[in-house]
């Protein structure tokens, strides 16, 4: 989740922000024009396809020019359609998918109506006018099995309007279908309703006048549409809830936002926010930018961000994010990033790439689906040879029926929407909950690692420095200690340096006012402080300064056992005390890696850190396998070790030396409190920084690789046991034939089903 800079460009592959300097990914070029990635898997993807990632990149670059604070486009020409379940499919504009015949969704959410909702207005519309229509039909077929003309034209003038009406979407989709060589559900609700209407139609105008009509179909052909037409609302219906996570996030931030210019406060669209504006945000107002705090002080309610239960106090000088609730006091924040660069805006991003992502599992469907239907249409054609030649009379009627009925009911629509519809609820779910996957394939394997390397800086530890102890010698208070060291780190950009300020602050020693200040590289500080000549540093710059060797060697014994270092003081050259720091370990730490070792996995720490160090952070988690002083090019190759041992391993932290293994692991996992490559560089993102969202994230990720297994158990299943039955399987020991009407319901509620068990995954998700 790279933040937008002046240097940043758009990757075309995933649309993450990245900067030239620092792509990962590396660089393509392509006709004449150069391409910067984020990593090298999408470097890879573009290599393969390049035409269709260079497309994608200027549309991008076009949405990036009239965008919302959320990251969304204002413009109607800039809106990207998707199929749910083709997600390659893409085209400016709503319309049907040329391979599946679905109904295109917004890749992204924008100011304006969603394309499914408007498609289920119009399909609940044709849905109601065919059942008005259908009817009389219907009854009229139940008068009389031989019907007189009248009756017979009358039904003719009913259903025509039902199959070229209601219905002329399925057929427009049908024949898309044959000429793009993509045969659908659309393809045989197409040749079922159409094989009933003009076969009954030929019967109709053959029958001599006034002789008995044989047996129409008219019924079939109507009452099948309508309910393809119920199957499809309900459908659309389902598929409206499974987005709700991406417009729930997308509402977060406020439509207006107030602005301080010119002395006065102004409400403004968020739209119209710059950076460096200065806003305003009230108590109980949402945040509206990432930006920092320039007055005020407050609590800010993070949790629909991090999923932290509790508010974070805020003062000046700390960072809030965009979509954030504001608590008991009034901020000024100066805004940082607006528009696409907001944290918002990128989760968001990442979230709707996940849910049009494909999951290694869908492999098996799609490889199903591409002989599927034509394997339907041939099981359709013997069904009606066999009941042609060896069927009871009248024959052709029956013939008709049960392969009608095959084709009706065979449609891989459940079987196509099984992987998608669980994979669009759980990432959707997951980033409620502070998680984001950067794709279907790593929430996949998420499911099925064995081992989990963890950096320790950052990861393990809070990744900042705290003074744990103060120790001051004879002659010299804590408090005074505190003053005169914290006096002369106030010029200091170390970060030591801001740790020994908050433990002044923390511990009520106001720091003193230093007149002379130099910074030893490496080593420490020298200066002046209150006409007192202070020296603050380690060992190295104490040994220089000439100091009492046994005040060194205390020191030095502290430093082993300190978690990072020891920081001793000198005032008028004589040793004042020290000062023990420390990296203080995650609150979660223990208990997360006890629970992740109870459910079987194998947790090792990699870091760069010295043997000491890191095994006194290990000792105090529980991890036994501990691998230290590791350059970055090394926590790769223990990664890489690991797989070739057999081991699916995945990799935690937070840093741009944890970058290569987050890379090379089978799934990355990222602290969304590190470092920006790191979060490019993995599989998952964790926004809060917690440990605990491992284990979240691993059980959502195994119940959505569940639910997806069920889904897809439940279409083979149903096309298992009713493509038989529909062909006539159960007619020569129980005389039972399946209506083609009945394989109609049937077919909708079974993709009703796949949908509402992936629905479920809301519930887990909570």
């Amino acid at each position: 989740m790279a933040m937008a800079t002046d240097k940043a460009v758009i990757d075309p592959v995933c649309g993450m922000t990245v900067n030239p300097e620092t792509a990962r990914g590396g660089s393509a070029v392509r006709e004449g024009i150069t391409y910067y990635f984020c990593n090298p898997r999408c470097r890879e993807k573009f290599t393969a396809d390049p035409d269709q990632y260079s497309e994608r990149k200027s549309e991008r670059e076009n949405e990036g020019k009239n965008e919302s604070p959320g990251g969304f486009s204002f413009a109607p020409s800039a809106v990207v359609y998707v199929c749910p379940m083709d997600p390659e499919i893409r085209q400016k504009g709503p319309g049907s998918c040329p391979k599946c015949g679905m109904a295109l969704e917004l890749e992204m959410p924008v100011l304006q109506e969603d394309s499914t909702l408007s498609e289920l207005r119009t399909m609940t519309r044709r849905f109601w006018t065919s059942v008005v229509l259908s009817l009389p039909v219907a009854v009229l077929s139940m008068v009389s099995e031989h019907p007189s003309r009248p009756m017979a034209l009358t039904e003719l003038l009913f259903a025509t309007p039902v199959i070229f009406g209601g219905g002329w979407t399925f057929l427009e989709r049908a024949w898309r279908s044959i000429l793009n060589r993509s045969l659908n559900m659309f393809t045989l609700v197409a040749l079922g309703t159409g094989a009933a209407y003009f076969y009954s139609l030929t019967v109709l105008l053959q029958a001599p006048v006034g002789a008995p009509i044989p047996p129409l179909y008219f019924e079939s052909a109507t009452v099948i549409t309508t309910l393809v037409l119920l199957g499809q609302v309900l459908e659309l219906r389902a598929r409206s809830k499974t987005s709700s996570a991406l417009r729930e996030l997308w509402e977060l931030a406020p439509p207006f936002a107030r602005v301080i210019r010119g002395g006065e406060e102004i409400d403004i669209p968020r739209e119209s926010i710059q950076i460096g504006d200065l806003i305003r945000a009230r108590p109980g107002e949402k945040v509206a930018v990432d930006g920092i705090v320039a007055e005020g002080a407050s609590a800010v309610d993070e949790s629909m961000i991090t999923g932290e239960p509790l508010p974070i106090e805020k003062i000046v000088g700390d960072r809030v994010t965009g979509g954030t609730l504001n608590g008991y006091g009034s901020l000024v924040i100066r805004a940082e990033h607006v528009g696409a660069g907001t944290l918002l805006a990128q989760i968001v991003r990442l979230v709707a790439h996940a849910q049009r992502s494909r999951a290694p599992i869908q492999r098996l469907a799609d490889r199903v689906s591409s002989w599927f239907v034509p394997a339907v249409i041939l099981t359709a054609l013997l069904t009606f040879a066999a009941w042609f030649f060896r069927g009871p009379v009248p024959k052709v009627p029956h013939a008709l029926a049960n392969a009608v009925a095959v084709l009706i009911i065979a449609c891989p629509c459940a079987l196509g929407l099984a992987t998608p519809m669980a994979i669009m609820v759980g990432t959707g779910g997951a980033a409620r909950r502070g998680i984001l996957f950067r794709d279907a394939e790593a929430l996949e394997t998420l499911a099925k690692i064995d081992t989990l390397v963890m950096d320790k800086t950052g990861t393990l530890t809070e990744g900042k420095p705290c003074v744990m102890d103060v120790h001051a010698l004879a002659g010299t208070s804590e408090e005074e200690l505190l003053r005169l060291a914290s006096g002369l780190e106030l010029a200091s950009e170390h970060p030591l340096a801001s740790a020994v300020v908050k433990a002044a602050i923390e511990r009520h020693a106001v720091p003193a006012m230093a007149s002379e200040f130099e910074n030893r590289p490496g080593k420490g500080i020298v200066g002046r402080v209150e006409g007192h000549d202070v020296v603050v540093g380690q060992s190295g710059l104490l040994q220089e300064s000439g100091v009492d060797p046994e005040f060194i060697r205390v020191a030095e014994e502290v430093s082993e056992e300190a978690i990072l270092s020891v920081i001793g003081v000198l005032v008028d050259r004589k040793p004042a005390g020290w000062m023990t720091v420390s990296d203080p370990i995650r609150s979660s730490a223990q208990s997360t890696l006890q629970r992740l070792k109870k459910r079987g996995l194998r947790v090792i720490m990699a870091t760069g850190d010295r043997k000491t160090t890191a095994e006194s952070v290990a000792g105090r988690v529980g991890i036994h396998e501990i691998h230290s002083g590791l350059l970055p090019v090394g926590k790769a190759e223990l990664v890489k070790t690991l797989q070739a041992e057999g081991c699916r391993v995945a990799m935690a932290g937070d840093g741009i030396n944890d970058a290569p293994a987050l890379a090379q692991a089978d799934v990355g996992i990222a602290m969304g409190t590190g470092t920006d490559i790191a979060m490019e560089s993995a599989g998952v993102t964790l926004i809060k920084g917690d440990l605990e969202g491992i284990l979240r994230a691993r059980a959502l990720s195994r119940a959505t690789l569940r639910n997806i297994r069920q889904n897809l158990f439940l279409a083979f299943a149903y096309n298992s046991l009713a493509i038989p039955i529909a062909a006539g399987a159960l007619y020569p020991r129980f005389g039972l034939l399946l209506s083609p009407m009945i394989a109609s319901a049937a077919m909708s509620l079974s993709s009703v089903s796949v949908i509402t068990n992936a629905l479920r995954l809301r519930r887990f998700a909570r």
